[in-house]
């Protein structure tokens, strides 16, 4: 007969006595599941478990309390462990938009298709991408990533899943804090860049009205002093890729083949850098500022509009000297280049400043999580506007009266493409004779980038 307090129990709580055959503090010691699986509760979910767990639910409750034997736990699943990502062969976090793929892969195809972003490929369209390559080009990236299987369809039904179910998530702070190593070379890179490259509020601006108001072919003038003043420019790179950390270590062929590669993508965001948008004008080192239809008669062409475009497009990354010391040195150093002896050496060279300009932008800027990756975009940016400027010079040599200058001609293409040709009347005589400095140098090597390198190796020296 049951006592009283079973019967409060049974009244409380629905459950016959039986439901009781160990004390209270036994069934701590069980899973959930177990529980389940020893309860009349299991009758009413018993059609939604398997039927061994139906089995075990009759058994259960035919048995005495004396001879249940309460089970152990089931060990957990095994962590679930997938294929590398199909894009890049990176370690895989799950499957992304159809196929097994890193973060990396995943949020790079979600932001192509939100964007509809449109890439270029720089080399033949075949570009190799694994987790060391895949951030070199963005073109064939894309294009792997619609080969191995990555659907749009799964990226617009993510966003428009995202939208209907909006969560607001609490962003806990970062602390980005360069490493003593890290912090070094900032420093390092940031006094190569502000000493070869003076910012604009140092430069006494000064303004010609040479063809002002209207476009022409080419204005020879401003032509000249343009090219004058380029050549300083890219002395100074010179200068300025010698001082960073590691690039003298590099055998001297790709040195040069690096400044080769660069020179004109460090040339275009040094003057971007220095755009006036109130005025559209842009400065040059000496302080002279042209606007844009100047910069057109100048030699840009119809280059110009794309120059002063990109510009626009630095405003708002408001890069300081030491950031744009940095992008500068990363365009550099960079084992992508074509005919590089080490490039798995250049690469390794520019890894410690991809890290120290995220760092130092995350530090500068820490609600803007954003403004790196931004900043390295800019990176390809500067490629496109390369390779049209190499087809600018081409058209130029055309429209110059002589031959284009050396240091100019051998940093936007090749020296062959610019030969003068036999039908032109024009020899290679022409040319002024080269200071006796060069002269003496030239018999060793027949290039003027290895020329001015030499002699800013023993000025420096």
């Amino acid at each position: 007969m049951a006592t009283n307090r079973e019967h409060q129990l049974r009244h409380m709580t629905g459950f016959p006595r039986t439901m009781y055959p160990f004390p209270f503090n036994s069934m701590r010691s069980h899973s959930p599941f177990d529980l389940l699986a020893s309860s009349h509760l299991f009758g009413r979910f018993g059609a939604d478990l398997p039927k061994e767990m139906a089995a075990l639910s009759v058994e259960t409750q035919s048995t005495s309390s004396e001879e249940m034997v309460p089970s152990s736990p089931s060990p957990p699943p095994p962590p679930r462990v997938y294929k590398p990502c199909f894009v890049c062969q990176d370690k895989s976090s799950g499957y992304h938009y159809g196929v097994s793929s890193c973060e990396g892969c995943k949020g790079f195809f979600r932001r192509s298709i939100q964007k509809n972003m449109v890439y270029t490929c720089h080399r033949d369209k075949n570009c190799q991408i694994n987790k060391v390559t895949r951030n070199r080009c963005q073109y064939c990236r894309l294009q792997k990533c619609f080969e191995v299987g990555m659907s749009k369809e799964a990226v617009r039904n993510d966003r428009n899943k995202k939208k209907k179910d909006v969560k607001e998530e609490v962003v806990l702070p970062e602390s980005y804090e360069l490493s003593g190593e890290l912090e070094e070379l900032v420093n390092k890179v940031s006094k190569a860049h502000q000493e070869t490259f003076p910012s604009l509020c140092q430069l006494g601006k000064y303004t010609t009205n040479s063809s002002a108001d209207h476009r022409v072919q080419l204005d020879l003038g401003l032509w000249d002093k343009f090219s004058e003043l380029s050549t300083k420019c890219i002395i100074k790179i010179v200068e300025f890729a010698k001082r960073l950390p590691g690039f003298t270590t590099l055998t001297i062929a790709d040195q040069i083949t690096l400044l080769k590669s660069a020179c004109l993508d460090i040339l275009m965001l040094r003057i971007c850098t220095r755009y006036t948008p109130e005025q559209d004008t842009m400065t040059f080192s000496d302080g002279l500022t042209l606007n844009r239809t100047q910069m057109h008669n100048a030699g840009f062409g119809p280059l110009t509009d794309l120059v002063f475009a990109f510009a626009g497009q630095l405003l708002p990354l408001e890069m300081d000297d030491t950031e744009t010391g940095l992008l500068s040195a990363i365009c550099l150093i960079c084992g992508d280049r074509m005919d590089l002896e080490e490039p798995q050496k250049v690469d390794k060279l520019q890894e410690p400043l991809l890290e120290a300009l995220k760092i130092y932008t995350r530090r500068r800027r820490p609600n803007k999580p954003h403004m790196f990756p931004r900043m390295l975009m800019k990176v390809t940016d500067l490629r496109g506007i390369s390779t049209k400027g190499a087809e600018r010079a081409i058209t130029l040599k055309t429209e110059i009266p002589g031959p284009m200058p050396p240091l100019i001609r051998e940093m936007l293409e090749n020296p062959e493409a610019f030969e003068d040709s036999s039908d032109s009347g024009e020899s290679a005589a022409a040319a002024p004779p080269a200071p006796p400095a060069i002269q003496a140098i030239k018999q060793e090597e027949n290039t003027y980038l290895h020329i001015l390198y030499m002699l800013t190796e023993r000025k420096m020296c």
